[in-house]
């Protein structure tokens, strides 16, 4: 995993009226022509991590990600992310 100091920053805006929140990338991949990045909570030691899909339309000033929820998707990338880096295992969240 890249030093915490050195990862890419995203601001994610959950809805309409929600607060910005930022996250570290920590990887990004193309799958089916659409773009995917995993980011992360924290930059080092154990945190949450989500995926998120590239849904930006052509005309958008911004690019625009939604967290994927889709559980065959899910896996699927999440599979191509485990691949990709060594010291990275994905764990269902206890809560969902």
């Amino acid at each position: 995993m890249t030093d915490g100091n050195n990862l890419e920053k995203v601001e994610f805006i959950p809805d309409v009226e929600g607060e910005k929140v930022q996250f570290y990338v920590l990887e990004r991949t193309r799958l089916g022509g659409v773009d995917y990045l995993l980011v992360t909570d924290q930059p080092d030691g154990d945190a949450q991590a989500l995926i998120l899909k590239d849904i930006t339309e052509n005309d958008g000033d911004e690019s625009v990600y939604r967290i994927v929820s889709d559980d065959k998707e899910l896996d699927a990338v999440a599979a191509v992310f485990e691949n990709m880096l060594d010291d990275i295992e994905f764990v269902e969240d206890e809560e969902e």
